[in-house]
């Protein structure tokens, strides 16, 4: 996966017209650089990439390249449009951590056929791994969940042997939860209020009794 870029100059009206993004480059090996790049490439590129896949970031106008994450996206808080993107280049010997994200695939028999309801308590981890070995995400079968006593934990989740997943190994990823739990937990502030209530309203019909 590639995408090209120009260097800024210094009118950032002009640098945004045509459809840039403003950007900036920096990392091991190379001085921290202002560019744009392209809208429609950088959106389609960053679907198909995330922020855990090497991406050749390549200059238009000389024989510049660099291996570079995406580290950090912004967006206008208001259109959702990016704004700005930050390209790290790492050194490719050593580890670097990154956010990963989770695709829960499949319906638990717990679901299907006990009427429960799944729980998901992440949706990323960190994992730890050289750059060019990690994943695009971390796939989750969930169809091992056949009854409500079936967790998957981080230990649980299988991933390349030279990737490591940060975190403790027992901490429950996923769980499916009986429908009556959730209801009970939705409930019990209400029944709380409507109690409390009661105790008032009779509290004060005793004081009524006694004078």
């Amino acid at each position: 996966m590639k995408i090209s870029f120009q260097k800024r100059s210094s009118d950032e009206k002009k640098d945004r017209r045509g459809d840039h993004i403003l950007a900036v480059l920096y990392g091991s090996g190379v001085s921290n650089t202002s560019i744009k790049i392209n809208a429609k490439e950088f959106d389609k590129l960053f679907k198909e990439a995330g922020e855990s896949s090497l991406i050749s970031l390549e200059s238009e106008t000389d024989k510049e390249k660099y291996s570079v994450l995406i580290h950090e996206v912004q967006k206008n808080p208001l259109t959702r449009k990016i704004i700005h993107v930050d390209f790290y280049q790492p050194d490719l010997k050593e580890e670097v951590e990154v956010s990963i994200p989770l695709i829960f695939e499949g319906i638990p028999p717990a679901v299907k056929e006990l009427g429960g309801t799944l729980v998901k308590n992440f949706s990323e981890l960190e994992v730890k791994a050289l750059p060019n070995k990690l994943p695009r995400d971390i796939k989750i079968n969930v169809e091992v969940l056949k009854t409500f006593d079936d967790v998957i934990t981080i230990g649980d989740l299988v991933v390349p042997k030279d990737v490591t997943i940060m975190g403790d190994l027992e901490e429950i990823v996923a769980l499916v939860t009986p429908v009556e739990d959730v209801e009970k937990e939705l409930e019990k502030p209400i029944e709380e209020d409507v109690s409390s209530v009661k105790k008032e309203v009779k509290e004060k019909k005793e004081e009524v009794d006694e004078d």
